[in-house]
């Protein structure tokens, strides 16, 4: 996973049947120790690769689902809940590009076999949890064993399907990485009809243990023949930039977001970023070459997947408690009232191809863009007594502009770069993906805990119980009494801000492509 280092070329394979197992080359496969060669059954690592990769995607949007759970349980505050979604998206994020340089050079079975190790051994930790200090460190062990399994389900596909079938084995790897977050919240919340919010983690165990028995019996080992050397300052560099920017921001709220503390925070993982790209250009083997992103495809490509997810996953943790602390809806409920969503990405995923061809890709991806943003700024006017059908038409039309955007983005990073470097190509996708979704949750869940704060209004409550309906929605509504109709109109007004900053994020993301695919003079 190395921009400047082109991947080692596998040999062509025949085609083979999907029922038959076919042979791989003994030169292709890493530590193998010489012995013969092997037996590999493709629809079986198919199989095995997306149902790891189903288990960690599927894990950064199911928890939404029990937020008010376990506000109510823990006593979370509502950034400690912030904390408790987002830590598992920023160690995801910020370890994703070592942790796939890791596996392209140890190994990608070893990776997948450690990272789903890590995950349910982590996920069953969750279930002796009583403390949301506990659960957040909890998250933070299920994103690094994410981080080692995303990159390595995607390269073992590439490194050990014959070229013929490696393009239709991608694309379900592909609708799998799509599908994953909707399919985690309805699982979630059908299991928290009967069971509490530890069930979700209980199936992270089940899917885990299924899938590293998978890669046990099923997975061959590949690596990359050459070995360059591991950019340990860079992945110093860009973890400690990251944290550093997420903790600030998620933080705001306490200190204030014009604080000392606040400011010197931002500052501080924005200037350890900008060490992490000067030292990049100094590597002959960097973890992320910033010269690719002097292509304006590329860099449109990812600046829009960046914000689109900044948008999307922010906007999951504000619209679970919406549904079921303000509106009243059972977990399942809430779920299943976010299908018109899906029934609008679908759709706009599968006419976006033929609008490009049409029309180039340009107009498309713009048009998602701004209906993503638009369906955000009209779900920000929604409130307590609105009707579902006003929620549901909004989510077609967010789901639409999403669906219509994603496809060109996607595509723009990958045909920016040649077939030598499309390994790098599937690692800026999905470090743009989970960078946005760790920045979104940050930001917007800052917005909406200061503004919930702000909007509170609670005369006549003992301190001690003003101060704990302030902390989340979650626990004004456990409290019970008179403060919780106060708290979810505060909440409500918080989502309202919160929504408007990513709807802006959104037609910023327009502006910028259209900017950058602007036709020249």
């Amino acid at each position: 996973m190395h921009a400047v280092q082109p991947p080692a070329q596998r040999p062509v394979q025949p085609f083979v049947q999907p029922d038959q197992p076919s042979v791989e080359p003994a030169a292709t496969l890493a530590a193998d120790g010489g012995r013969a060669p092997t037996a590999v059954r493709h629809n079986l690592v198919l199989a095995v690769t997306c149902l790891a990769l189903g288990a960690v995607v599927a894990a950064m949007s199911s928890l939404n689902v029990a937020l008010p759970s376990i506000a109510r349980e823990t006593r979370a505050s509502q950034t400690q809940l912030s904390w408790i979604i987002d830590a598992y998206s920023l160690v995801f994020a910020a370890l994703l590009l070592p942790a796939g340089a890791l596996g392209d050079r140890f190994g990608r079975r070893r990776a997948l076999i450690v990272g789903l190790a890590v995950f349910g051994c982590g996920s069953a930790g969750a279930l002796l949890t009583t403390s949301p200090a506990m659960l957040i460190a909890v998250r933070v062990l299920l994103g690094a064993g994410a981080a080692l399994v995303m990159p390595a389900t995607l390269s073992t596909i590439t490194g050990t399907f014959p070229r013929e079938r490696r393009a239709s084995a991608v694309s379900v790897w592909a609708a799998v990485a799509g599908a994953s977050a909707v399919v985690g919240l309805l699982v979630s919340g059908s299991l928290l009809q009967e069971w509490t919010w530890r069930s979700v983690f209980l199936l992270n165990v089940g899917l885990a243990a299924v899938a590293l028995l998978g890669a046990l019996l099923f997975v061959p080992e590949s690596a990359e023949s050459e070995h360059p050397p591991l950019d340990r300052v860079g992945a110093l560099l860009v973890v400690a930039g990251l944290g550093a920017l997420v903790y600030s921001i998620i933080e705001a709220p306490q200190h204030g977001w014009g604080s000392p503390v606040t400011l010197a925070g931002i500052g501080l993982g924005l200037l350890v970023l900008a060490g992490f790209t000067a030292w990049e250009l100094t590597r002959r083997h960097p973890l992320l070459d910033p010269r690719l992103f002097r292509n304006r495809h590329f860099a449109a490509g990812s600046l829009s997947i960046t914000l689109q997810s900044f948008a999307f996953f922010g906007f999951l943790f504000m619209v679970m408690q919406y549904l079921q602390l303000v509106r009243g809806d059972s977990a399942l409920v809430a779920a299943v009232s976010l299908l018109p969503m899906a029934a609008g990405m679908v759709p706009g995923s599968r006419l976006s191809p033929l609008l490009t061809a049409r029309l180039g890709a340009r107009r498309p991806w713009l048009l998602g863009l701004v209906l993503a943003g638009t369906g955000l700024a009209f779900f920000s006017r929604l409130d307590a007594d609105s009707s579902y059908g006003l929620v549901a038409g909004t989510l077609v039309l967010l789901g639409a502009g999403l669906g219509l955007a994603m496809t060109p983005a996607t595509t723009a990073i990958t045909d920016a770069l040649p077939p030598a470097l499309q390994t790098v190509a599937s690692a800026v996708n999905d470090l743009a993906r989970e960078l946005g979704g760790a920045l979104g949750i940050a930001v917007l869940g800052s917005v909406l805990t200061a503004s919930y704060r702000d909007h509170l209004q609670l005369p006549g409550l003992p301190e001690h119980a003003a101060r704990a309906a302030r902390s989340s929605l979650g626990a004004a509504t456990a409290m019970g009494g008179p403060a919780v109709e106060h708290a979810r109109a505060a909440f409500v007004l918080g989502m309202h801000d919160a929504l408007l900053v990513g709807s802006a994020a959104a037609l910023l993301a327009a502006v910028a492509v259209a900017v950058l695919l602007r036709r020249p003079r």
